[in-house]
């Protein structure tokens, strides 16, 4: 499994591969509003754990700009934008409509570039508040002495590490002197099914705002990967990521300093540097932070897209943005 993160030194990028889910609510109306069978929320399946047989070894690759990696996943004057059934990010004629849901999306997913002693890496984020809260990996930031973070105008920010989560792979950044910015809409993943189309946008090789749609292809599935500590030595060591998949090792050993989430699967491209990006359902609604691909190659540095990403769901994105907000750092 590769991480959507990049590294690069002397001007060439380096892959590593690391082993290894509420708002007030108004008044109801006095009176029962009309509702549409389509806008009923799909309950989840049950769905346990499993195990995923590959008839090849497998690197895991950070979705992060430029190379690949192993995988690893409210309050203030600003609000996050709750996603509902019902959403007005997309018109509803254009509803299902790829294009018009990369048109109306990708002003709220940034480039992130990130500088530490090991090099610099590239990753994507989503802006949740309109003065620049950004949520994206924590492996995207990791180590991280100065970030930068570029939005789809063009416009260039800086920006500080307010909390991070190596247990879910989860980090919130802000930018400095934001202001106007286009914050997603936030959807429900236990509404997500099997088969359901989605589009994913993110920066994979530094090539900003990249669209690519599928399917989720699988639910919960156990990624086990190092955390942001166990990186920092791989990276200095020059290996690549170890990380556990389905009971089994790939790359070296896993090491002591490990992390497991549940994650949704899906068939959309993703490549490094979609890391923190974003995976959207057919409303505009986000509902994953794009996290980690599987690649068949038999090194990190020749990972690409085998139709096998992960996406940390959206909701546990939002269960752990009050400790994120909090100035948690682990």
């Amino acid at each position: 499994m590769d991480m959507t993160e990049s590294f690069r030194r002397d001007g060439e990028y380096e892959q590593h591969a690391s082993a290894s889910v509420h708002p007030e609510w108004p008044p109801p109306p006095a009176y029962q509003p009309t509702t549409r069978t389509e806008d009923t929320p799909r309950r989840k399946r049950a769905r346990g754990p499993l195990a995923l047989l590959a008839a090849v070894a497998l690197v895991a690759a950070a979705v992060g700009g430029g190379s690949a990696y192993a995988v690893q996943e409210l309050t203030g004057s600003d609000t996050v934008a709750a996603g509902t059934t019902t959403t007005s990010v997309v018109p509803a004629a254009k509803k299902g409509d790829i294009a018009a849901i990369a048109e109306a999306v990708s002003p709220s997913i940034v480039e992130i570039s990130a500088t530490s002693n090991s090099g610099e890496s590239t990753g994507s984020g989503v802006i949740i508040t309109s003065d620049g809260e950004i949520i994206t990996n924590n492996h995207v930031i990791s180590g991280a002495s100065s970030i930068k973070v570029t939005t789809s105008d063009g416009k260039e920010y800086s920006a500080e590490v307010v909390g991070t989560d190596s247990g879910k792979d989860l980090a919130l950044i802000k930018l400095a002197d934001a202001s106007g910015l286009q914050a997603a809409s936030l959807g429900d993943s236990d509404g997500v099914q099997v088969g359901d189309t989605v589009v994913a946008i993110g920066s994979p090789e530094g090539l900003t705002g990249t669209v690519t749609s599928g399917i989720v292809s699988a639910l919960d599935r156990d990624v086990t990967v190092s955390t942001g500590e166990g990186r920092q030595q791989q990276q200095q060591g020059g290996g690549g990521w170890p990380f556990e998949f389905g009971g089994q090792e790939f790359n070296g050993d896993t090491g002591s300093s490990t992390t497991t989430y549940k994650a949704l699967q899906t068939d959309a491209s993703l490549n490094p540097g979609n890391s923190g990006g974003a995976l959207i359902d057919m409303n505009g609604d986000i509902i994953g932070i794009n996290s980690a691909m599987y690649s068949s190659a038999s090194a990190s540095s020749d990972a690409g897209s085998v139709g096998l990403g992960f996406a940390i769901p959206v909701n546990t994105v939002k269960s752990d943005l009050a400790k994120l907000r909090s100035g948690s750092q682990n």
